[in-house]
């Protein structure tokens, strides 16, 4: 269970111990913020995008930021370039893409928690394959939906057998006649 008031505690314990000063109570911490020159010089590096409105940010936007960029410090390089890697793909994404992407994230939230590890291990096993199989995986997959989705475009056939394409359907009559 989170405890708000104990989070901002916290939050203000970190900002004392950056800024060199103890507060009087966490909400004066939490008020005043933290001015971009008492940040370490890692901190700058890591959320400089930010110097430009750093002070106009809201004291808990600044904490949330710190906290972010304590977090990127303590990754390995590899996932960072991972995380990089990731974020690139995110920017050159269209609106429709990045909707998309939302739709399914909310989707799989959805799931239930024995579905959604069951995916997650599908793809862990996915991310774990050479290179050449994961190419071979992805192709086949494409494949499958590009037929699933044909199927649901063909209208309906006179045959109602299941599993049957439309196609199919359409070949096996004209053997019949």
């Amino acid at each position: 269970m989170r405890i708000p008031g104990r989070n901002l505690w916290i939050a203000a314990c970190v900002a004392a111990a950056l800024t060199g000063a103890a507060p009087a109570s966490a909400q004066d911490a939490a008020d005043s913020g933290i001015p971009w020159q008492q940040l370490s010089p890692e901190q700058q590096r890591v959320l400089g995008k930010f110097q430009g409105r750093w002070e106009g940010l809201a004291p808990e936007q600044q904490q949330a930021l710190l906290r972010g960029a304590q977090r990127w410090e303590s990754l390995n390089p590899e996932q960072r370039a991972r995380i990089e890697e990731r974020a690139e793909r995110w920017r050159n994404m269209t609106p429709e893409q990045k909707q998309e992407v939302r739709e399914r994230a909310e989707r799989f939230h959805q799931l239930p928690p024995e579905q959604q590890e069951k995916l997650r291990e599908e793809f862990r096993r996915y991310r774990d394959l050479p290179p050449d199989q994961r190419k071979q995986a992805k192709q086949q997959w494409r494949e499958q939906v590009q037929q699933s989705e044909q199927q649901d475009a063909e209208p309906p056939a006179d045959d109602d057998s299941p599993g049957k394409s439309h196609k199919k359907k359409k070949k096996d009559k004209k053997q019949e006649n």
